[in-house]
């Protein structure tokens, strides 16, 4: 009995920890979102899609409220939507997240009031109003979260409709920075496409570049001393099998397992000093789930 409940007090305590590490990288990824678009993308009226870029468009339209308001009422506006017609599919994550990023440009509004852009060069601007967006977006995608916003939207219309909402959602984001060209000033039109085009590629990037790892398949003589080192040393898993050299007929190990970047490293230089003929296959993987990596 006392086994049972030491069982359930770790398992609990690994939740506990679990959850702390995931919501502290949502709030990560949020405020890099928020600081990116209050200091960087408002000021200078950048509009790359989304709910920041509508906040940004209804500003410019009525100057006398501004992008950080129309963001949060339009963030709020898309919550009450989620909950009017997701219910259970509607992800707390996202509502913790969505809430976060509205009281953090309110709060930011508050704390450090802007008249105007921080330098006098757009483009450098422009790039630091991509880049930490991108990456507080990867951050929370990739811990499966969001803002909201358009992305509660895709949500919605995925549930009730057949489109296709990656490609509907892209074509309202060309729409949206594209219009600024009218709306706004074709300089300020100009570099809002761009930004959207650069946010587009370091988003995947990013995310791509974060769950990287290591597959590794192994020719060896020496299974055991390998698979001690992964399993032992490594603490990770692999599967073996036999098999044969097509050229000598000698006897043979596969390995197949799977490591992070540092781990990969570490099982190299093992290898080199166990077997130094051994035959390996490494390549990068971004999408590799079960226990220790993604979840399915």
């Amino acid at each position: 009995m006392t086994q049972i409940f030491g069982r359930k007090g770790v398992h609990t305590q690994l939740k506990a920890k679990q959850f702390l590490v995931d919501y502290s990288l949502l709030t990560l990824g949020t405020a890099l979102v928020a600081i990116g678009t209050y200091f960087f993308k408002f000021p200078n009226q950048f509009s790359t899609g989304g709910v920041t870029g509508i906040a940004v468009i209804l500003s410019s339209i009525f100057p006398a409220i501004s992008s950080s308001l129309f963001a949060s009422v339009i963030n709020v506006l898309f919550l009450f939507l989620g909950f009017l017609f997701l219910n259970r599919g509607f992800g707390v994550r996202t509502i913790y997240c969505s809430l976060l990023f509205s009281g953090m440009l309110a709060g930011l509004e508050w704390l450090v009031p802007l008249s105007g852009t921080l330098t006098d060069e757009k483009l450098l601007e422009l790039f630091f109003g991509v880049i930490l967006p991108a990456l507080g977006s990867a951050i929370l995608f990739n811990t499966q979260g969001s803002t909201g916003g358009t992305d509660i939207l895709a949500m919605i219309l995925k549930k009730f409709t057949s489109l296709d909402i990656g490609m509907a959602l892209l074509y309202a984001d060309v729409l949206i920075a594209a219009s600024t060209l009218v709306l706004i000033d074709v300089e300020t039109g100009l570099f809002s496409v761009l930004g959207l085009v650069l946010k587009s590629v370091l988003v995947d990037s990013v995310i791509e570049s974060l769950n990287r790892k290591k597959s590794f398949i192994l020719v060896t003589t020496c299974p055991k001393e390998v698979c001690d080192y992964i399993t032992n040393t490594l603490h990770r898993s692999a599967t073996f099998w036999k098999g044969e050299g097509a050229y000598t007929h000698q006897d043979k190990w596969v390995i197949l397992t799977a490591l992070s970047r540092v781990q990969a490293v570490a099982l190299r230089r093992h290898l080199k000093s166990v077997d130094p003929h051994a035959f390996m296959l490494i390549t990068n993987s971004s999408e590799i789930f079960g226990k220790g990596f993604l979840r399915a």
